[in-house]
């Protein structure tokens, strides 16, 4: 069967968040659902129709986010959801193609999204490509080591979260290029990272935050939660649990963290998504007091091969020729020479033999510089026809600062 694919209307909501709702099993509150309703861009959503039954979904936040190099518009990819009524009938299938399609031709090269379960995007062209680790620190094993920066020109100040919003926006405005994958976060996005219902607690009481600045202005924040707790002792247990830590430089960084590790009545700090390459880790003086846990964090798409490889940086020069594969942008299903250095790049369709050839998809896990795909030739899924070919591609997109987005979109 056939689902016809069309944008829904605002006056359709009901019908769009019902499918989310069954897909992810989920029962949001009148609240955050009227958030979500409020960031979303209704002519970027798509919705299969079996008759007058919306059976699946999709949606995407127009953003710029940064790569290599500085920032690019993005299409970052949400809401992906089928009816469970209406699974392994071609419904996902169909809404991707037909979305990759409109971002094509809205001229957005990237795609990106967080992925639900990993094994869904891959087929449709997106590659792993950045992760993040959620921390577990024992308060006992959070001594920093002597070396760590200290600025005496630097105060902590206990912010109200809702009053200090204007703080919180200009710092995040002024660290967001510095990491790829960090994108730029409208209204409605801070008013998610702000919010404050019984709903968004989870249990662990209000949102609180610590600011760290100078006579010139603020430096960094902490955003968290903490949940008290005592033990059969009759002594403190509580957990903190951070939700977001940026800082403008090293000192700011180390004092926040401090602040947060140091935290009274507090035994146990938990995160629950930090950058691979995170500081902290080499901050702590006993670093395996931390238990890590790691998990996939960004999935990347090159829907325009021609205008994504030169969108970016490099970090050495490469002169390949590269023949995609891809079954669902067939306008990148070629071969295509690539030239590149660290003063900028140029991508062009060419007939000659290829060196190598890979899916579409290790570009998306390469492309944010976090990827690598040395490690995706050595599991079989890329084949070098010209020796050192693969390990010259990987060094030129590779990047020194791990990609990151650090706020689920």
């Amino acid at each position: 069967m056939t689902y016809p694919i069309r944008p829904v209307s605002e006056s359709e909501w009901p019908a769009f968040s019902r499918v989310l709702a069954e897909s992810f099993n989920s029962t949001l509150p009148p609240a955050k659902n009227e958030r979500y309703k409020a960031n979303t861009e209704f002519d970027r959503t798509l919705a299969a129709h079996d008759g007058d039954l919306v059976v699946g979904v999709t949606g995407i936040h127009s953003f710029s986010m940064t790569v290599p190099g500085g920032p690019i518009p993005v299409a970052g990819v949400t809401a992906v959801s089928v009816l469970p009524s209406h699974r392994r009938r071609g419904v996902l299938s169909s809404l991707m193609r037909r979305q990759l399609a409109d971002i094509h031709e809205r001229g957005e090269t990237v795609a990106a999204l967080y992925a639900s379960e990993a094994a869904i995007y891959g087929r449709f062209g997106y590659g792993r490509a950045a992760d993040e680790l959620s921390f577990h620190i024992p308060r006992h094993g959070s001594a920093f080591v002597r070396q760590a920066p200290h600025d005496p020109s630097l105060r902590l100040r206990v912010a109200v979260p809702a009053d200090s919003r204007a703080d919180y926006q200009r710092l995040y405005a002024g660290i967001v290029e510095r990491r790829p994958g960090m994108y730029a976060r409208n209204e409605h996005v801070w008013d998610g990272v702000l919010a404050d219902e019984e709903f968004d607690q989870g249990g662990a009481g209000a949102l609180r935050s610590m600011i760290a600045e100078d006579d010139g202005g603020i430096r960094g924040y902490a955003l968290f939660r903490v949940k008290s707790a005592w033990n059969d002792h009759g002594l403190p247990d509580g957990e903190l649990r951070l939700s977001e830590l940026y800082a403008a430089d090293p000192a700011a960084y180390a004092a926040l963290w401090r602040s947060v590790l140091d935290r009274d009545l507090v035994t146990n700090v938990r995160t629950y998504g930090r950058p691979v390459d995170d500081p902290l880790l080499q901050l702590l003086a006993e670093p395996r007091q931390v238990r890590a846990r790691w998990a996939d964090d960004l999935w990347a798409r090159v829907v325009d091969v021609e205008r994504a490889l030169p969108a970016r940086a490099y970090s050495s020069a490469v002169d390949v020729v590269i023949e995609v594969t891809d079954e669902y942008c067939p306008w990148n299903a070629r071969r295509w020479r690539l030239t590149a250095d660290t003063s900028g790049a140029e991508c062009k369709p060419v007939e000659q033999e290829p060196d190598l050839t890979l899916p579409v998809a290790a570009l998306g896990a390469a492309y944010l510089g976090g990827g690598s795909l040395v490690a995706i030739g050595a599991a079989g899924l890329v084949r070098e026809h010209a020796p050192g070919a693969l390990a010259s591609l990987a060094t030129a997109m590779s990047w020194p600062v791990k990609p990151w987005a650090g706020l689920v979109f």
